[in-house]
């Protein structure tokens, strides 16, 4: 008996090692979306098994609900303040050069610098944004900005308006960033200070 072993006929021929065996990631199949999984990246841009900072997190504050929540701020700050300073006001005369002007503005901005950074480390929230039910959260966590967080996006919304004409134009770029920023709508002080504003609702 020969030992000869039988040569493989030609649809005996074996193929080319499955991808997996060659070290190369599996091919997604029909209808999947998920290339980021399959190809080891985000579908996004981020790294592998980049976790969404707002996941399972309220949702984000509408803009308006924002915008309102900054006015009443700004009148429950600035309407006891000048009248407050009124009657120092009035000690000047009108051939002032618009130094009392200033000086009545830099102490409204002081003010609500503090009131802003006091009450979001606090508890993330200002009256106005009690009254339309949102609230500032760190982006990574969702937690109340206490501290320095808090501090830093009131310092960066406040106090650059000090500077007479370019903080003004500082001021409005600002709060119009979150108008075109994307995906978690921020301002550049919630850039600043990491956080995000979301419903409380």
């Amino acid at each position: 008996m020969s030992n000869d072993q039988p040569r493989p006929g030609p649809g005996d021929e074996p193929g080319p090692a499955p991808p997996e065996e060659q070290g190369l990631p599996k091919a997604p199949r029909a209808g999947n979306t998920d290339l980021g999984g399959a190809f080891g990246e985000s579908p996004f841009g981020g790294p592998a098994g980049a976790k969404d900072p707002l996941a399972g997190m309220p949702s984000l504050a509408s803009l308006g609900r924002r915008l309102l929540a900054r006015i009443i701020d700004a009148l429950i700050v600035g309407i006891p303040v000048t009248f407050a300073l009124w009657p120092l006001m009035g000690a000047y005369n009108g051939n002032d050069d618009g130094g009392a002007a200033y000086g009545q503005q830099a102490i409204v901005l002081l003010v609500y610098f503090l009131y802003e950074g006091l009450m979001l480390s606090a508890r993330g929230q200002t009256v106005g944004k009690m009254l339309m039910r949102i609230r500032v959260a760190m982006l990574d966590n969702g937690a109340v900005p206490h501290g320095n967080p808090a501090w830093y996006r009131a310092a960066v919304y406040s106090l650059p308006q000090l500077l007479p004409c370019i903080g003004f134009i500082f001021w409005l770029v600002n709060v119009l960033t979150c108008t075109w920023d994307r995906p978690y709508r921020q301002c550049l002080h919630d850039k600043a200070a990491g956080t995000v504003v979301v419903s409380a609702a």
